[in-house]
């Protein structure tokens, strides 16, 4: 073993019944390196890093880890801590019911005399937080945060661990641009200190920006790893799925029709406080078979605005909302279910699925009603149009009555969607619709969203990826500080352009009409 590396994967190999979901893994990566993991779904990212931080113990798997030249043989998630390696999940693993600074020592707590030394767990809490400059107070409720911070506390919680080797599993996909500088000035900060971070994600613009070199995974088999600098955007794309993509975002056919949807001067509060004005004063509107993206920064009131507008969490003080010319007052989802809004949300795993039920079940739960009568389900109703759905998608899965929580996080995507479509919306809300998703499921998503706007219906997508929003959009409605402040039509947007407006630095009244 080189000198200067610090991990080395020897033939990793590991099996789940009826799949190698790891298969001869074998490279090296270099101490105090940012090293780039990246592959499509179900290439085995995941599975390597489970084994490394201790998921998968030594023994349910075969090849050999070293760590400083030494068998790395680990037993437990404990063991690896205390080796230095900490990693932080693609999905959250708070407790929302506790505060950031309980959840950063969780299990780890001071202890004096046998009680938690309570000032002491703050005190260090709000250290970390403020030593690697993460915008969270130790003292706040977990449930209160949006998921940008919740994901910054994942991280302090994986940094307070004083790790060697941290571990990002998609520390991004929740984050703003600016939150993602912010990290990445961390990363840098560590990397000068012997840190050794191992940076996987969706982003593929996010490795050339941060990574030193970049390893490739496909359907469980290394494919390369190579200095980052010598590859680029298009030869990782290849690699990742094995032929070349030469767009990025299908061109759609899009013929967009007339006003289906107006907001007008909307103001809203936060149902748990009278006192926050989430929403304070957003106007536009959106034509049948058109995709308007919002844009803004985290905490411009994006997601809440989608939400009111669904019924599921602002309370409306002022303003309209007409659907097709008629004012509409919308206090549920049920509701806006009947005026014909559907939403994809963006925590797909809190929001949008059942993990633990099929992907039949999960399909027809928002729609039971119409394959129920007299308290009884009608099953093959029920399948005949769930299967019509999930075809009319290509959601890859053995059949029907697999579990949702055995697919790829772009396959539940199209789960969500499908549960969806089979409301028939008039509108479809979706809120980060590609958010840890991979490059090649996500051009899947995007030729849906063409699909269903050529079919006449109207798409609302957030998106904290600009180029996404820039990629996808008819139209584009800038937000900053809750409130609306430009659409700009697809030939004029920018990058430059939506960043200035999202961030109040080029202010310009609403135009709509």
């Amino acid at each position: 073993m080189e000198k200067d590396v610090i991990l080395e994967f020897n033939n990793v190999t590991k099996k789940f019944p009826g799949i190698t979901a790891l298969d001869n893994i074998t490279f090296s990566i270099r101490r105090g390196e940012i090293h780039g993991i990246c592959g499509e779904n179900g290439a085995g990212k995941s599975t390597l890093m489970k084994i490394l931080a201790g998921v998968y113990p030594w023994g349910t798997y075969d090849g050999q880890i070293l760590h400083n030249g030494q068998d790395l043989k680990l037993r437990s998630i404990h063991q690896a801590v205390g080796e230095g390696i900490a990693i932080v999940y693609q999905e959250l693993t708070l407790v929302p019911s506790i505060t950031v600074g309980e959840n950063i020592y969780l299990g780890k707590e001071p202890v004096k005399a046998g009680i938690i030394n309570w000032d002491k767990l703050y005190a260090d809490s709000q250290d970390v937080l403020e030593k690697y400059h993460l915008d969270v107070k130790a003292r706040s409720l977990v449930r209160h945060l949006g998921v940008g911070k919740m994901q910054m506390t994942e991280i302090a919680k994986a940094l307070s661990e004083n790790a060697k080797v941290l571990i990002l599993d998609e520390p991004t996909s929740a984050l703003s641009e600016a939150e993602t500088d912010q990290l990445m000035e961390i990363l840098r900060g560590l990397k000068k200190h012997g840190v050794t971070c191992i940076y996987i994600s969706h982003k593929l613009e996010e490795f050339f920006k941060i990574t030193d070199s970049i390893t490739v995974l496909r359907d469980g088999k290394m494919i390369i790893t190579e200095p980052t600098k010598g590859l680029s955007v298009e030869a990782l794309v290849k690699h990742m799925v094995g032929r070349e993509m030469k767009e990025r975002f299908p061109k759609g056919n899009r013929k967009p029709g007339e006003v289906i949807l107006e907001v007008e001067d909307l103001h809203a509060q936060n149902p748990l406080d009278s006192n926050d004005e989430i929403i304070r004063g957003v106007s536009f509107n959106l034509r049948r078979g058109e995709i308007l993206g919002i844009a803004g920064l985290m905490g411009s009131g994006r997601t809440e605005l989608v939400m009111t507008l669904f019924g599921e969490y602002g309370k409306i003080t002022q303003g309209k909302i007409k659907m097709e010319g008629r004012e509409i007052k919308i206090k549920s989802s049920n509701q806006a279910m009947l005026y014909g809004i559907s939403m994809v949300p963006e925590d797909r795993k809190l929001h949008g699925l059942v993990a633990i039920q099929s992907i039949l079940r999960n399909i027809s739960l928002a729609n039971l009603g119409r394959f129920s009568s007299w308290f009884r389900i009608n099953d093959s109703a029920e399948l005949k149009e769930s299967t019509y759905y999930a075809k009319s998608i290509s959601i890859k899965a053995p059949n029907l009555h697999a579990m949702a929580e055995s697919l790829s996080g772009g396959n539940q995507q199209k789960v969500v969607i499908a549960k969806w479509l089979m409301s028939q919306p008039k509108v479809l809300i979706m809120d980060d619709p590609t958010r840890g998703i991979d490059v090649g499921t996500k051009y899947e998503i995007y030729k849906i969203m063409n699909d269903l706007a050529e079919k006449g219906i109207a798409i609302i997508m957030i998106s904290s990826d600009l180029q996404e929003v820039l990629g996808m959009s008819d139209r584009i409605m800038v937000m900053c500080e809750n409130q609306s402040v430009r659409t700009l039509n697809r030939s004029e947007a920018t990058q430059e352009k939506i960043m200035a407006l999202a961030t109040g630095t080029e202010s310009q009244p609403v135009l709509e009409r």
